[in-house]
This record gives structure tokens, C-alpha cells and sequence, in this order.
């Protein structure tokens, strides 16, 4: 009884998150098993087509995958690593992450776990922001990187390789402006001299943790960005990782309110970026006044969070007081009180009821929309496939009771069909013909070459510097440029789909064919991305923060930062457009081998009547026989599907849901329903 006490009274205070994201991992992971159930059995079954097979592997690929990404995003001292412990690694019975006074994380850390690595924690030294390469170029570079063994096991050695990523170093300021940590522009952002005329920086520039804690291996990933400074000194930051993240902690100290070092970060980095924010109100106990009543105390802290929305602009609704160090504290002591008035647990259930649908919608949606592609691909195949039996049954049942004659007659039109059919294969080489040529134009829109020149037109009107009174308008040039690509593209996309399906109708009805064309891709969703990153990336191009952020260093990570974002929306745009027009090309060519080979059955069968007219009745039971199976095949395949989207729409299974994730949960499926995926 003791331990099921115990069990119970641990379970009680783990985050709200644990339960959800356990449960959307197995999700993810059922999900996956399933679909690559329903594929192996299609492909064994001969139903399923090199593209779809494709297009399946890649979504199992994603659901095997993919993370949750938070990023925690606060000025020095605000308690942001303490948030971290106390969300996510207070089951460590001990702080993970340095959180004492005066150990204050300084480089951006990334806490994950990729189970093809070892435990490690990985630091790239301060001395690599003098080189061009950008924070991607050193990811694949790891040599360069100080590399620390973990031991899971071993907590208290975890904390001491943690408190690394506080390190700093002391360096002239002439170091300090060729790390790009010293602005003669913008004073106020410097480090503070030291009575020997150096100043204070960190020592890494980035870290990665990689750990085998149960929520990391679950696909969360924490981002610890910390301060302004750190932020604007690392484009892949403000334009990489922020932008990716599914969502941000804001975090705030209760005792300073917001200061206009944290109103600086939330205008550059935060607001209006389209990422889900929470504003984290820490410290509330420091609000604590022993001479004033509980009322009052209440009153004090609304008024704060109040005033806090009111500068942020934000809903009260997302402004959360807490007392992270009083929560972690708590946690480790199993003090149900002290957990509710930390008021930890109110942060946790928003991060719950808004994160953790959001994700299962966006994969419930691939899912069905994959299981539905499968299904029309293996339809289509086993319509040709049931056409071709019907034929031969047909003509199986007509030679019953005639003579070797008739038999020789029936095979007699069978060649002269097949001689009929083989002259579609000139009309085919010029439909490819007229299909290459349009489908080059299209990708012409998308290719690199055309990126590069657009970027490079802007590099030639702005100079050698990014950041002046032109920049702005010689971006939007930019981005409307790239736009009209993106728009050109889908116009030759539309025009190849008239093309195509007036080549289809034509096939159809001339060779008996049952070519069947699939809208053309819609690319108004890289239209979007683009208008995104224009409305992202201009912020950076006004005066104020041109002033911040013009040293050569971050105006060429910039460059490079915004050419891979760019590159990004163009290679996915080019491969939907490439994907489509390969599903036209190899389901025509997968049609005209599969009635080139069901010709050659129907000869070959013929010829072995007219060797032994007792097999007419055999061969008519094996194709009888082999359509009945195809039915089968096909109704199997069906329920393996709808079982498959049923999963998908129910979403995760939460154990002991409280009343709010199971409201959680209904809305998703509402939301599903809503979008018409939902099953009817």
C-alpha cells in the first residue's frame, strides 16, 4: 500500500505535460506502425505505385520524428532555467540546469535526444563567430565543438558538465567588437568594462545537450535563448530557430516588471511572429508583502500580469504569475500546496490545452490526407486490374460450346488489338514530349538559378552594406520578385493540367485507358511562407535595428540566413510540382504496361485453349478466382484505412485525463470534423 501510495503521489505531481506528450508520442508512433501496415500490404497486394510508396515513406518518416519544439525566451535573471527544471527535470530529484544566483546560463542551448548519438553536451566555442560560417555550417562540423560526456546515471556530474554553459572569459574590447559582443554605435548593449579595461563574454557560443530524459526521447526539444544580446548577435536564432519553434515562453520578472530591455527582445523577436506565446510572470513570491492581507497580495499580482498584457499587447488570459524556484522546490519535496501556490500548474495546463491539439491536428491531418492518396492509388490500380479480368471473362464465357474456329477468330482480335494499342506509344512520346517542356518551365520559375539572381540584384543595390535607408524597399522588391515566381509557376502548373487531362479524355476514349488526373498543387501555401518572411524579416531593416545589427559579421550571417530560409520555400515549392506531374507520368506508363500486359495474358490464354479446349473452364475459374481476390484485397485495405483514420481523428489516449484534456481533445476532433477530415 506504501507504494502505491507513493506511485500515486509522484504521478499527482509530474507536469500536466508529461501524461500529453507520452500519449502523443504513442500516438505518433501507433500511427506510423499502422501506416507502414496499410503499405506493406498494399505494395504486397501489387496496389501501390513507386510515388505513393514514396509519399508513405516520407510521412511515416515525419511521424517517427517529429518534435515539439518550446523555446524559453527571457533577459539574464529572470528564472528561466529554473522554469526549465521545474517543468521538465524536477523528476531528477535535483536541479539539471545551472539556476543559482550568479550562475546564469549565457550561450543559446538546445536540449534534445537523438538515440543514433551518445549522451553528450556539445559546445562551440565563442572564437568561431570571427568565421563566416553560420550555426548550420557547425553543426555538420563537429570536431570543431568541445565535446563532454554525459552520464545519465550520474546526476550530480550532469549538473557540474551543465554548469558549463555558464562559462565566460574576459577579452579586450577590440576582441570583444571582432566576436561582434561590442556595438560603438549602440552603447547601452555593451558588457561593462572591468577596472582593466576588458569586458565580460561568454565562452560558447551555442550548446547542444543531447540526453536520454523520457521527454526529450518523447520528441520535445527545449531552446534556452538567453538575453538580447545573445539573441540579436545570432541571425540563425532570430531567424531560425524562434521562427520553428511551436512555441515561446516569454519570461518576466515579477520584482522588475517589463523592462525595456524585455519590451526590445518581445517587439524584435516575439510579437507578431505567428508562434504561440506564453508570457511567463516569474518570481511572484518576491511580491509577497508580510504586512498586506492575502487579498491584497492576489490584488498586487493581477495588477501586475494586468499591466504586463496591457505593454505586450497582449490577453490577460496569456500572461501566467509564477514561482518557479517555489515550484521546483515544491516538486522535489512532494508538497501538493506548495505546487498550487507557486501557481506552476495553471502555466502547464495552457501549455497542454493549446500545444499538444495543435500538433495532433497538423499530423491528423497529413495522416488521413496520406491514408486518402493511398486508397485513390490503389483504387485506380485495382480498377485497370478488375477491367482487364472483366475482359477475359468475357471472352472466356463466349467461347463456351465453340468451335476451334471461333477460338482462332477470338485470338485473331486479340493481336490486332494489341496491334491497335502499340500505336499509342508515338502518341505517347509526344505527350511526354509536350509534358517535359511545360514541366521545365515550371521548375525554371522554382530553380535555384532564379533565387540566386534575385538575391544577388539585391546584394548589387544595397552595396556592401545590408542595413541602410534602401534596404527596406530593395527587400520587398525581393520578396515581390520571388512571389511572381512562385505565382508563374503555378499558372504553367495549371496549363499543364489542361493540357494533360484534355491528353487523358483523348486516351481514354482512343485506347481504353482509365487515366485519372489529380488536381495540380496548390502553391499558395510557399506564397504564404514568402509573404512570412517579408513581414519577419523587414522588421530587421528599420532604422533602430539596422543601427544594432550592422556589423559585417551579422549582416553576412543575415545573408546566408535568409538565402537558406528562401531556398527552403523554393526546394519544397519545386518538389510538390515535381511530384505531381512524376504521379501523371507513372500513371501513365504504369496503365500502359499493365494493358500491354493484360493483352498478352489474354493471347497467351487463348493459345492455350486452342491447344486444349478443356481449359477454357479452368482458366475462366482462375480469373474469376483472381477477381474475387482483388475484392477482397481491396476491402481488407479499406478497413485497414478506416481503422488507421480513426486513430488519427481520435488522437492521443491521455491516462487519467483531467476534465481539461479531455475538452482538449474533443475540440480537436471538432476541429477536424470541421475541416471536413473527420470520418462520416
Amino acid at each position: 500500500m506504501h507504494l502505491t501510495h507513493a506511485a500515486e503521489r509522484q504521478l499527482a505531481m509530474q507536469p500536466f505535460l508529461v501524461p500529453g506528450l507520452d500519449a502523443l508520442a504513442d500516438w505518433r508512433l501507433a500511427l506510423e506502425r499502422d501506416l507502414a501496415t496499410l503499405e506493406g500490404f498494399l505494395s504486397q497486394s501489387d496496389l501501390l505505385d513507386p510515388v505513393a510508396s514514396n509519399a508513405s515513406l516520407a510521412l511515416r518518416q515525419r511521424l517517427a520524428s517529429d518534435k515539439l519544439v518550446i523555446a524559453f525566451v527571457a533577459e539574464f535573471s529572470r528564472g528561466k532555467s529554473e522554469l526549465i527544471n521545474a517543468i521538465f527535470f524536477a523528476d531528477a530529484g535535483r536541479r539539471v540546469l545551472p539556476a543559482t544566483p550568479g550562475r546564469t546560463t549565457m550561450c543559446p542551448v538546445e536540449l534534445s535526444w537523438d538515440a543514433h548519438e551518445l549522451p553528450t553536451l556539445d559546445l562551440l566555442p565563442i572564437a568561431t563567430r570571427r568565421e563566416a560560417a553560420s550555426l548550420s555550417d557547425w553543426r555538420a562540423q563537429r570536431e570543431r565543438w568541445k565535446r563532454l560526456s554525459l552520464d545519465p546515471s550520474d546526476m550530480p556530474g550532469l549538473a557540474r558538465a551543465l554548469n558549463e554553459v555558464t562559462a565566460t572569459q574576459l577579452v579586450s574590447i577590440d576582441e570583444a567588437r571582432s566576436l561582434g559582443l561590442w556595438s560603438d554605435t549602440n552603447a547601452s548593449d555593451n558588457p561593462p568594462v572591468q577596472p582593466d579595461g576588458r569586458v565580460e563574454v561568454p565562452s560558447w557560443r551555442h550548446a547542444i545537450i543531447n540526453y536520454p530524459h523520457p521527454l526529450l526521447q518523447r520528441g520535445l526539444v527545449v531552446v534556452d535563448t538567453p538575453g538580447l544580446n545573445a539573441i540579436g548577435a545570432e541571425p540563425e536564432l532570430t531567424l531560425g530557430l524562434l521562427p520553428s519553434a511551436h512555441a515561446a515562453l516569454f519570461v518576466l520578472g515579477a520584482d522588475t516588471g517589463v523592462t525595456r530591455s524585455d519590451l526590445d527582445i518581445w517587439n524584435d523577436h516575439l510579437g507578431g511572429q505567428g508562434l504561440a506565446s506564453f508570457v511567463v510572470l516569474n518570481k511572484v513570491d518576491t511580491l509577497a508583502d508580510p504586512l498586506a492581507t492575502p487579498a491584497e497580495r492576489e490584488r498586487a499580482i493581477e495588477r501586475q500580469c494586468v499591466e504586463t498584457a496591457n505593454t505586450l499587447g497582449v490577453g490577460r488570459d496569456r500572461v501566467f504569475p509564477v514561482s518557479a524556484r517555489q515550484a521546483l522546490a515544491a516538486r522535489l519535496a512532494g508538497d501538493d500546496a506548495g505546487l498550487a501556490e507557486s501557481r506552476l500548474p495553471a502555466l502547464e495546463a495552457a501549455l497542454n490545452a493549446d500545444l499538444l491539439p495543435q500538433r495532433q491536428i497538423v499530423l491528423a491531418k497529413a495522416v488521413i490526407s496520406g491514408v486518402q492518396s493511398l486508397l485513390e492509388h490503389a483504387t485506380r490500380r485495382l480498377r485497370d486490374q478488375r477491367r482487364a479480368n472483366a475482359e477475359q471473362m468475357l471472352e472466356l464465357r463466349s467461347l463456351r460450346g465453340k468451335s476451334g474456329g471461333r477460338v482462332t477468330q477470338m485470338l485473331t482480335r486479340v493481336q490486332a488489338d494489341s496491334v491497335e494499342f502499340e500505336r499509342c506509344t508515338s502518341r505517347l512520346a509526344a505527350l511526354r514530349t509536350v509534358h517535359l517542356r511545360m514541366l521545365r518551365e515550371a521548375l525554371h520559375a522554382l530553380s535555384s538559378d532564379r533565387l540566386r539572381e534575385a538575391v544577388a540584384s539585391l546584394q548589387a543595390t544595397l552595396g556592401t552594406s545590408w542595413f541602410n535607408l534602401r534596404a527596406r524597399s530593395a527587400f520587398e522588391a525581393l520578396c515581390t520578385g520571388l512571389i511572381s515566381q512562385i505565382d508563374k509557376s503555378a499558372h504553367q502548373c495549371a496549363e499543364i493540367n489542361q493540357m494533360l487531362q484534355a491528353s487523358f479524355s483523348q486516351l481514354n476514349s482512343e485506347f481504353g485507358f482509365s487515366l485519372a488526373l489529380t488536381p495540380p498543387p496548390d502553391l499558395a501555401s510557399f506564397r504564404e511562407e514568402l509573404q512570412l518572411i517579408e513581414r519577419g524579416y523587414s522588421r530587421y531593416f528599420s532604422v533602430t535595428r539596422a543601427i544594432r545589427m550592422n556589423g559585417s559579421a551579422f549582416s553576412e550571417q543575415f545573408q546566408r540566413m535568409l538565402m537558406s530560409k528562401l531556398r527552403v520555400v523554393f526546394d519544397n515549392a519545386c518538389s510538390e510540382v515535381e511530384t505531381w506531374n512524376q504521379m501523371a507520368s507513372q500513371q501513365i506508363d504504369g496503365q500502359f504496361r499493365d494493358r500491354r500486359k493484360s493483352l498478352k495474358r489474354r493471347r497467351e490464354a487463348l493459345e492455350r485453349i486452342q491447344q486444349a479446349t478443356g481449359e477454357l473452364e479452368q482458366r475462366l475459374s482462375e480469373v474469376e478466382t483472381q477477381d474475387a481476390r482483388l475484392m477482397e484485397l481491396i476491402d481488407r485495405a479499406y478497413v485497414q484505412a478506416g481503422e488507421l483514420r480513426q486513430r488519427a481523428e481520435r488522437g492521443p489516449e491521455v491516462a487519467e485525463a483531467s476534465p481539461d484534456a479531455v475538452d482538449t481533445v474533443s475540440g480537436g476532433e471538432a476541429m477536424l470534423q470541421a475541416d471536413g477530415l473527420a470520418l462520416p
